[in-house]
Formats: structure tokens, C-alpha cells, sequence
């Protein structure tokens, strides 16, 4: 039997993320339980690059509405581009829309 780890935790709940909608690092860590964790939720994401794990990790962004992680895709273009696919509305690699958007897992996954 497999031990969950966080990072197994992490994925579990991006793949719940809906099409169209955005959380921060900092609320998956809260849901979590681990507040002050948002760090280790980027790290978590970043080390699915080059894996095929079929993560919607592009709907993640920091607590300001920023794609802090655009670095860490095939071109830095690539995550707003996904976003805006779906619906987000992004300006100067900006959520513009993100009270719209923004999905909590700790109101949504109760």
C-alpha cells in the first residue's frame, strides 16, 4: 500500500481545480493543513515538468493573481495561454478577473 505524501496530496486537489478557474499556492496549503507551506505546494507542482501526470498546474497562481509559475512550462507563454483558453482574463501576466475565478478548496471541498 502506497503512503500518500504531500505531494501526492497537492495533485489530488489541482486535479480537482475546474476548467476556468484559479487557486493560490497558499489556499491548496492551507486546505492542506499547512498554512505556511505555500512554497513546498510550488515545489510540489514544479516537479511534475516533464512528467505526464495531466495536471491542470497552469490553474495555480500566487495569492496576487500572478503566474509566478509561466518560468517553469515549455515557453513561458504556454500558462496564459491555457488560461485565457478557458476563460481567464489575463493582462500583463495578471489575473484581471480573479474574484471571478478563484477557487478556494477550503469552500469548495468540504
Amino acid at each position: 500500500m502506497k503512503k500518500y505524501t504531500f505531494y501526492d496530496n497537492v495533485f489530488d486537489v489541482v486535479r480537482l481545480i475546474p476548467e476556468g478557474r484559479v487557486t493560490t499556492y497558499g489556499s491548496i496549503a492551507k486546505y492542506l493543513g499547512m498554512m505556511k507551506s505555500a512554497r513546498m505546494v510550488g515545489w510540489a507542482l514544479n516537479s511534475t515538468i516533464n512528467k505526464n501526470l495531466e495536471l491542470p498546474v497552469h490553474r495555480v497562481i500566487n495569492r496576487n493573481g500572478i503566474l509566478t509559475g509561466k518560468n517553469h512550462f515549455s515557453s513561458p507563454f504556454k500558462m496564459k495561454k491555457l488560461l485565457e483558453k478557458e476563460g481567464v482574463v489575463i493582462q500583463n501576466d495578471q489575473v484581471i478577473n480573479f474574484n471571478e475565478v478563484y477557487w478556494d478548496p477550503t469552500q469548495e471541498l468540504l
